[in-house]
């Protein structure tokens, strides 16, 4: 038994390691093509579109992803996705093209897709319940800490245009062949009546059972690409400097990280409902407050980071809270979903932040996100969800 636990820990911690490679090359990502587009004359329009590829790439591949994980297991998905996101980040600076990097931001959405299926399902299905919240916590921690890391490192822009797609794929590669270290798994055989239905069949049961805790994952996927990718070329148009913002974005980050775990076991304790209805609702609070004191780089800071204590969370918390919703042969199907989520949320961000400053509107950009995320509050509030699911 000693022997089992020491092979689950080894693999929960290389697992952990593994998805930080899909956070570091988002939060890198997004506020660095921002900002070379922004400075490049590129239309805000245009800039929140191409911010989309990450997004389309998780859509457009999602319905082809339960069916392999399940045929070949774990391992063998993580390896792909890899390989697409470290590639694709060494390709950027061969050619600079809005449509030649869209087409890159879709295959690293891919390969991040793929990273984030199959770390997230593998976890989800080996934890038990008393360290859901615990496991989920620490996974979201390192996909907060690879997101935190990836803005520091736009600043290497002014050395040379290329040098943040350089390193970052080589510290990706480096944390990607860890899983070789890995013994392949394969997910929970689907039972009874569950293994008869059509994919979208599963769908429908998964959300009917679940569809509250998906609002975390469509939450955070907002959050994240509507400030990495669009608050940048706000906050650069209302005279704050890339390295401010490149703060300012880091401390949302890291509020996300310090909280991360202690929320995470307060929902094993309490529950998963109370705890994400908080973390909305504090966030929500946060950035109306941001709002009335952008002005201050050190208030807008120092409240970013105060919101990253609560939202920095939902994704990790929408997590815990389906796989405890969700009967376990289900599992892959939830974990695709929150992946689905994620990626509507994301491609909702630059959408709205793009015709928010298309239009200049006349109030805060950070007061849309507060209107946002009080929106998600009182839909968790109100909300009712079936307490079996369908096909289980």
């Amino acid at each position: 038994m000693d022997n089992f636990s020491q092979v689950e820990k080894k693999r929960f911690w290389i697992l952990v390691i593994i998805v930080s490679i899909s956070g570091f090359s988002q939060g890198m990502l997004l506020p660095l093509i921002s900002a070379i587009f922004e400075r490049d004359g590129v239309s805000s329009a245009l800039n929140g579109l191409n911010a989309t590829g990450l997004y389309i790439g998780t859509l457009l591949v999602s319905p082809f992803m339960e069916a392999p994980l399940r045929r070949f297991g774990y391992k063998p998905i993580i390896i792909g996705g890899g390989i697409l996101v470290f590639v694709s980040l060494l390709l950027f600076p061969l050619w600079k093209s809005v449509v030649f990097w869209y087409i890159l931001r879709l295959l690293i959405g891919i390969g991040d897709h793929a990273l984030h299926f199959s770390t997230q399902t593998w976890i989800t299905s080996f934890s038990s319940q008393q360290r859901l919240g615990r496991n989920i916590a620490i996974y979201g921690l390192s996909f907060g800490t690879g997101f935190a890391v990836g803005p520091l490192f736009v600043p290497l822009v002014n050395i040379f245009e290329g040098l943040p797609f350089i390193v970052s794929g080589i510290l990706c590669m480096f944390a990607w062949s860890l899983v070789f270290r890995l013994k392949n798994d394969f997910p929970d055989v689907i039972k009874g009546k569950a293994a008869e239905e059509r994919f979208f069949t599963r769908f429908k049961a998964t959300i009917t059972v679940a569809w509250l805790a998906f609002l975390g994952p469509f939450g955070y996927g907002f959050l994240e690409s509507s400030l990495n990718a669009m608050y940048p070329v706000y906050a650069l148009r209302s005279g704050i400097d890339l390295t401010s913002i490149s703060f300012i974005l880091v401390s949302f980050s890291f509020g996300g990280m310090v909280s991360q775990l202690p929320l995470g076991i307060l929902s094993d304790k309490i529950g998963r409902r109370p705890v994400f209805l908080m973390a909305l609702g504090g966030g929500a609070v946060s950035f109306f407050v941001a709002s009335i004191v952008e002005t201050s780089t050190i208030a807008v800071m120092s409240l970013f980071f105060i919101a990253g204590l609560f939202v920095g969370s939902i994704f990790s918390l929408g997590i815990s809270y389906m796989s405890e919703l969700t009967p376990k042969q289900l599992l892959p199907t939830g974990n695709l979903l929150c992946g689905i989520f994620f990626s509507i949320g994301s491609l909702t961000g630059p959408f709205l932040g793009g015709l928010f400053l298309e239009k200049e509107a006349n109030f805060s950009f950070l007061l849309l996100i507060s209107i946002f995320l009080g929106a998600l509050f009182a839909i968790s509030l109100i909300g009712r969800i079936k307490s079996n699911s369908p096909v289980a």
